[in-house]
């Protein structure tokens, strides 16, 4: 497949330092593409950026999705410049229970709140689309909205489905909101399948790390073909809300098309229920009127 040309293009993406953000970052500048690399730790994104090919270029800024103080001194730094498009991709997973400085259980604070309140104090800058990677782990209940942080009933596997299934409510939310206000922006969700990355090494429990390290060597495929499903998602012409990942067995194999998702996911009450909720926990509000 011919690469399309980039050049004059500005990505954000978001947790480019590594895995599937770093792969599509890579694709991004090797296509003409101005990557900036939104990470927590600079000196990891300045060697990560070291790595990405050219034409393109790229820049390094300072982004803790897990304090919204962070995100809002990013985007005030960040000004009126225009974004082609923002790559919701930085996450955690499965991690022991813990708050971000905002009291938000840490999963959902950092893989949705924090991109929620990301994407919308930026979007008056985005001229194409906002891509949010989930996971098909998203797969299961709805969310709790009685208990989001799940005070005294902590497991690490529901709150990173908790945090996967709001990125693809939120992406859901964020298209009719785009539709309704008749902005030319679009949103998409994708997943990366089963792919080899850092993430799984930080589960809470230690005999599970072990297993996810026997999968990333034996089941997994690699971070650059996890990246696929982002890069189509970002590049490609899709109807609005698409939601992209491996077209093959299970999500796991194949070249990127678009993949089912779980009724919860399609809920619509629980998407605006799910903003509703976001706004009023992040103070952050729908910016386009």
């Amino acid at each position: 497949m011919t690469s399309p040309d980039l050049s004059g293009r500005t990505y954000i993406v978001t947790g480019a330092n590594s895995g599937i953000g770093l792969e599509a970052a890579k694709k991004l500048t090797a296509a003409g593409g101005h990557v900036v690399l939104a990470v927590r730790n600079r000196a990891k994104g300045e060697a990560a950026a070291k790595a990405l090919p050219g034409p393109g270029s790229s820049e390094v800024r300072e982004l803790d999705l897990s304090s919204l103080a962070s995100v809002r001194g990013f985007v005030e730094e960040w000004g009126d410049q225009p974004i082609t498009t923002l790559v919701n991709n930085a996450g955690i997973m499965m991690v022991a229970e813990g708050r971000t400085a905002d009291g938000f259980e840490l999963q959902i604070g950092t893989n949705h709140f924090g991109h929620f309140a990301l994407t919308n104090l930026l979007l008056p800058h985005v001229e194409d689309r906002v891509v949010t990677v989930s996971s098909g782990l998203h797969n299961g209940p709805q969310l709790d909205f009685d208990n989001l942080d799940l005070d005294g009933c902590y497991n690490p596997n529901k709150a990173y489905h908790q945090s996967k299934l709001a990125n693809l409510l939120f992406t859901s939310e964020l298209q009719r909101k785009l539709t309704a206000a008749g902005s030319a922006v679009v949103a998409h969700g994708c997943h990366p399948g089963y792919s080899a990355t850092n993430l799984q090494s930080n589960h809470a429990n230690p005999l599970m790390n072990k297993l996810m390290w026997v999968g990333n060597k034996v089941i997994a495929t690699s971070a650059e073909f996890g990246s696929r499903p982002t890069f189509h998602a970002i590049t490609a012409d899709l109807p609005p809300d698409s939601y992209i990942g491996p077209s093959g067995f299970q999500g796991l194999r194949g070249a990127p098309g678009p993949n089912p998702r779980s009724r919860e996911s399609r809920d619509t009450d629980a998407a605006a229920r799910l903003w509703a909720v976001s706004e009023e926990r992040t103070g952050v509000v729908w910016p386009l009127g």
